[in-house]
């Protein structure tokens, strides 16, 4: 579980590419401290798995449906990456719930300086518009941020200075693609919601008021 406050940014050294899968080699300092191999890095907000590493890097493997449902098969070398490792028990959450399960790839329509804010307005396919909430959460490669505003098929979010300045979006332009993950908790709603019942748990239960009162409830 990640919290979507980046830790530093590092940058992609090597890419090794098979036929749609890769293994990335990322430079890096900070999210090293304290990591082992086998241990989790968030990449973009895409949840890896460290599988070897030295002073100044890490290695990953990225498998087909992370190349193809997230926009890590898109990286060059060269490319600045937001890093964050996983969430240690005794931390802080200075973000929200963060799973590192990318749901779709947005792109970024528009960026408007506002004072010493930008927005920041990303377009997604109409499907996910229904988990974005005004004023709830949303990871944007791998940052929690909040949503300002949604529409039919794209939502907003305003930047302060210091998050642009930690993260990949200062290199963000008109047309880049941005991992989105939307926040896990109306996802797991809606699930519940739609839930069959099964044939058990349909018929009626056989607790009463009168059963509770006679069991001292």
């Amino acid at each position: 579980m990640f919290t979507g406050i980046i830790e530093e940014t590092g940058t992609v050294q090597n890419i090794k590419k098979n036929h749609v899968s890769a293994v990335l080699t990322i430079q890096c300092s900070k999210v090293l401290e304290n990591t082992a191999i086998g241990d989790s890095i968030a990449v973009n907000g895409v949840c890896l798995t460290v599988t070897s590493m030295g002073s100044n890097y890490f290695t990953a493997d990225v498998m087909a449906e992370t190349a193809n449902r997230s926009s890590l098969g898109k990286l060059t070398g060269g490319s600045t990456v937001n890093l964050e490792r996983a969430m240690a028990a005794n931390g802080r959450f200075g973000g929200h719930i963060v799973s590192g399960h990318i749901d779709s790839v947005g792109y970024i329509t528009d960026i408007v300086q506002d004072e010493n804010a930008v927005w920041y307005t990303i377009t997604i396919d109409k499907k996910l518009t229904r988990y974005i909430v005004e004023k709830g959460s949303v990871t944007l490669d791998g940052i929690s941020l909040t949503v300002a505003s949604v529409d039919e098929d794209s939502f907003k979010v305003s930047t302060i200075p210091h998050t642009r300045l930690v993260t990949n979006l200062k290199g963000k332009q008109t047309g880049d693609m941005i991992n989105v993950e939307c926040d896990m908790l109306g996802k797991y709603v809606e699930k519940l919601l739609q839930f069959n019942n099964t044939e058990d748990e349909k018929h009626e239960s056989k607790i009463t008021m009168d059963f509770l009162r006679e069991n001292g409830f």
